[in-house]
């Protein structure tokens, strides 16, 4: 079976790594707010091209934590998009605000921007971006839009990790990014693990304290926080990971490439390619299928592993029930959900691995 995730198959010398550097956090003596995650924050806000990273429990306590640290709460709506991880909306929820759901663009499954337009009210305080399956695309319309408008742009990059726009990476557009490190994201852990990026001191050093029970100094709470604090074993695992990130990013690329122009069957539609090379690192690839429930399992008969990302849109889940949506509807998410389907695209794909891919896709006749 070709998997969507193959963590076995990764390559010795990566888990050697890791080994080492998990026998120097125990050697260390040191195991919560250390070295190893003051380096990592350092290494990975640079990579992010601003100015701090504050290691987090997860990429939702990363969302959560920048709204808390804006001010962003009871009585505020922030907008975002219903196609997402229901960590996105959840983390709004926790922060005391309210989600408002705009749609997506159908072409490819990012939030529109009209569709946000139509959702803003005078409770507006914040948009979170999402930069679904690892895309990101035009950002000027949306920071000239959050700039009209007197809102605070947040990012989504679970799915983004090195997504980059004209030499700008995810994360460093708005007030603040969130990325998750969970296992199968692109830059993984061995376990839970976020960040928070922004170029805001202000608002860094608040994040920082909010992660920490909202503590300033030893026994000294200004404000109420919470216990989120990337641990210093996967902040040691992810430093070693990231060194291989580069590379298995290109080869995310080099299989989507393989499968944009070697899918050929005309059931199976294609989310728009990006702009720029370097604006998609494939987290997912996704394609569409009126008959995606009967492609899956014809998949499965062929060897294929296949996820859908994600089969419940937010207005469907039941605590989203009663969210203030675009009043023309959410019409291209619902048909979204119920069309869309994920391929394996991981760096351990083999080029026989991605022809069985190809083969099982342009076989399929239909329901």
């Amino acid at each position: 079976m070709i998997l969507m995730n193959d963590f076995k198959a990764e390559q010795p010398e990566l888990r050697e790594a890791m080994l080492t550097a998990a026998k120097r956090v125990i050697e260390s003596g040191w195991y919560v707010l250390g070295n190893e995650v003051t380096a990592f924050e350092k290494q990975w806000a640079s990579i992010c091209g601003v100015g701090d990273g504050v290691g987090v429990g997860n990429g939702m306590d990363a969302i959560e934590i920048a709204l808390r640290a804006l001010d962003i709460g009871l009585g505020d709506e922030v907008i975002t998009a219903p196609m997402t991880a229901f960590a996105t909306v959840l983390a709004i929820m926790r922060a005391g605000a309210t989600p408002v759901l705009a749609d997506i663009d159908p072409d490819t499954a990012l939030l529109d921007i009209a569709s946000v337009r139509r959702c803003v009210s005078v409770k507006t305080k914040a948009v979170l971006l999402v930069h679904l399956y690892g895309q990101i695309r035009d950002m000027d319309p949306w920071l000239s839009l959050c700039d009209e408008g007197g809102i605070v742009l947040i990012e989504d990059c679970a799915q983004a990790h090195l997504a980059a726009t004209r030499g700008r990476v995810a994360g460093a557009f708005g007030m603040a990014g969130a990325y998750s490190f969970y296992p199968t994201k692109n830059l993984g852990a061995l376990g839970d693990a976020g960040m928070l990026v922004s170029q805001d001191r202000v608002l860094a050093g608040r994040a920082r304290q909010i992660r920490n029970y909202g503590q300033s100094e030893r026994y000294h709470h200004p404000q109420i926080g919470l216990n989120s604090r990337l641990d210093e074993m996967q902040a040691a695992l992810l430093t070693e990971r990231l060194a291989w990130l580069e590379s298995f990013t290109f080869r995310r690329q080099a299989v989507a490439e393989r499968y944009r122009a070697e899918i050929t069957n005309p059931l199976i539609r294609q989310l728009a390619a990006p702009v720029e090379k370097s604006a998609h690192v494939y987290h997912l690839f996704v394609v569409k299928c009126d008959a995606r429930d009967a492609l899956q399992k014809h998949l499965e008969a062929h060897g294929v592993q296949s996820l859908i990302h994600y089969p419940v849109p937010m207005h469907s889940q039941a605590p989203c029930a009663g969210l203030r949506c675009d009043p023309e509807g959410l019409a291209n998410s619902e048909a979204h959900a119920q069309t869309c389907l994920s391929l394996p695209c991981h760096p351990q794909l083999s080029e026989a691995d991605v022809s069985k891919v190809i083969q099982a896709v342009n076989a399929f006749g239909g329901a």
